[in-house]
């Protein structure tokens, strides 16, 4: 069975831990391959940090314009290999090919943005701040920085950062989940292409040893994050005592509220895609619907919306919605279903022990609504990360906007209206990062950051655009004067 390879200072390697994990097919079950794992993964990113570091030293006087020439063909290369990579995330992760697709494509947006550096880096110049003398802030790469990626976005996450990490001047470790690493492997064999020094772009394996050493490596100035609360607040607890910039999105539970003016079917078609999409396995996943005024025609069609979903295997045309990552989370939110149900809720569409057939032994979940859950229950405070939709009804919109306001997560909340005066009180009094209005994803394009509130980021610049090329370089402020009796005369 094959044992993947770190990639290091240019070249594929084994790690020296004996350690091994299997990454396994979510929908057949197969072992695709051996990661590996253990706490001697330290010993691989100490390697990798070492070379980035000589990279970096290198690497950040080059003029701009050369450090985004690379990004070029990177992006020619994604495109030129989505396909290839998008049955990769779907045979590791369980994504419909659709959706794999789209995760090249936002991926690819990215590393477009990050090619504005030239002019995302320009900074400020003030004339005169005093008699003769000048001020201006330049901005400045950190050294090696560090991303650790999740297992739902097996290739779109960590290029919220790389691309603009080595923009702006310094080099990277990635650290994809142990979950998912073989898309991460292919996107590698793209980067061993580009004509960049070898150590710029480092890829090294592992579990919590892995991440551990990367937290606490002197060397690394900064790490960015994606995954559940829990981590993500010991991700930035720990790394911002070793002195690092952190940036970590964590959880969410994401409220979606319909008034009676919303348009039912539109409205009903875009919640299913954005409770169901990838399985329920995202962090904008909207999984809290509530209907405002007792709309009863909304449930009906959500309720049809959903028991319509096709399951399958993601390679499969057709199939709208995969299995859940492992049997571990299948179990998980089975539980949490049932969980539900002893707090006092219904459940009015019931996706729990689902079979596909061709596909008996896999990981699936089929779309399942939970109706009338006590507002202080947990399972309403609880990130169920699958394919649950809770459903709530509420008497006005500002009894939602009071209820997604008492929540601890603040990743996304959106609204569904034809009016103009509901959907602008929504914006402003909404306290989530990202807000849509009649969209069912708010999740932001490359041009803007991809924000987070309250126990859904720890940090403060978050990923994406001009906050990750503001995230990768520290400001050096220069105050100058030239008095004219020290000027040399030639």
């Amino acid at each position: 069975m094959n044992i993947l390879k770190n990639y290091i200072n240019g070249e594929w390697v084994d790690s020296v831990s004996g350690e091994v994990l299997d990454v396994i097919n979510p929908a057949t079950m197969e072992v695709l391959a051996k990661v590996p794992t253990g706490d001697k993964t330290a010993t691989d990113v100490e390697h990798a940090v070492a070379c980035a570091h000589e990279a970096y030293l290198a690497w950040k006087d080059l003029p701009v314009l050369k450090r985004i020439q690379p990004l070029f063909k990177l992006k020619y290369l994604l495109e030129q290999h989505t396909d290839e990579l998008a049955a990769t995330i779907t045979m590791e992760s369980g994504k419909t090919l659709a959706e794999s697709k789209g995760e090249i494509q936002r991926a690819i947006e990215n590393v477009e943005v990050a090619s504005a550096a030239p002019m995302l880096l320009q900074s400020e110049f003030l004339e005169n701040v005093a008699t003769g003398i000048d001020e201006y802030m330049i901005r400045q790469a950190l050294g090696v920085t560090a991303c650790i990626a999740p297992f739902n976005f097996p290739a779109m996450i960590s290029f919220w950062f790389l691309p603009y990490a080595i923009a702006c001047g310094n080099s990277m470790v990635v650290k994809p989940s142990e979950k998912v690493p073989l898309t991460m492997m292919k996107i590698f064999e793209l980067i061993d292409q580009l004509d960049i020094p070898k150590g710029l772009l480092n890829m090294v394996h592992g579990g919590k040893g892995s991440v551990d050493a990367i937290l606490d490596h002197p060397d690394i100035k900064s790490v960015s994050f994606v995954g559940s609360t829990p981590v993500a607040r010991y991700v930035y607890s720990r790394a911002a005592a070793s002195g690092k910039r952190v940036q970590a999105q964590g959880g969410a539970k994401n409220p979606v509220v319909v008034l009676p003016d919303a348009d039912i079917e539109m409205t009903s078609q875009i919640i299913s895609d954005s409770v169901y999409g990838c399985a329920g396995q995202r962090c904008l996943a909207a999984s809290v619907v509530i209907t405002v005024d007792d709309n009863k025609k909304i449930r009906e069609a959500l309720y049809e919306s959903s028991k319509a979903r096709s399951v399958g295997y993601g390679l499969n045309q057709g199939v709208e919605m995969g299995p859940v990552i492992t049997r571990e989370s299948k179990l998980r939110i089975e539980g949490l279903i049932a969980q539900g149900e002893k707090e006092g809720g219904s459940v009015l569409l019931d996706g729990r022990s689902a079979t596909i057939k061709g596909y008996e032994q896999g990981n699936f979940i089929r779309p399942t609504i939970i109706e009338n859950l006590p507002l202080e229950g947990e399972l309403l405070k609880t990130e169920i990360f699958g394919p649950v939709m809770s459903l709530l009804h509420m008497k006005t919109v500002e009894d939602a906007i009071a209820y997604i306001n008492r929540g601890k997560f603040g990743n996304m909340a959106c609204l569904f209206t034809s009016s103009g005066a509901s959907a602008r009180k929504f914006r402003n009094q909404a306290m989530a990062g990202n807000v849509g209005i009649n969209i069912g994803v708010a999740a932001p394009m490359a041009q803007f950051p991809f924000s987070g509130w309250k126990d859904s980021f720890f940090g403060d610049l978050h990923g994406q655009s001009r906050h990750a090329i503001e995230f990768f370089t520290q400001t050096k402020v220069v105050i100058e004067r030239w008095p004219k009796e020290w000027t040399r005369k030639f």
